[in-house]
């Protein structure tokens, strides 16, 4: 399935709803003592990346998963927010604009 930040290459398209995922993926908190430490003295959080690109993998799964349930073709336009680390726990929203290929594009 296309995901996609800009537009479909192919022109002829019938633009479908707002698709729209959030996923909020909880910090193991001895890991998270430890990268509040590591914030002290500089460097980077190789336990915070983590998570991060796992909750970034797993929110676009679930938008290629919903899009797929819903009967469209892909998504594009998607966008996500900043993923931010809260209390111990890290959110992503990811969305996007479902479409399907128009009939004589299939």
């Amino acid at each position: 399935m296309l995901i996609a930040t800009d537009s479909h290459p192919a022109a002829d398209i019938e633009l479908g709803e707002l698709l729209v995922v959030v996923h909020v993926a909880a910090a193991n908190v001895v890991k998270d003592i430890r990268e509040n430490l590591r914030n002290l003295v500089g460097g980077r959080m190789p336990h915070y990346e983590r998570l991060i690109r796992g909750a970034v993998a797993d929110a676009l799964q679930e938008l290629d998963e919903q899009a797929l349930a819903k009967g469209y073709d892909g998504v594009i336009g998607v966008r996500f927010s900043h993923p931010v680390v809260v209390e111990g726990a890290v959110e992503v929203v990811v969305y996007g604009n479902a479409f399907r290929r128009r009939a004589a594009d299939r």
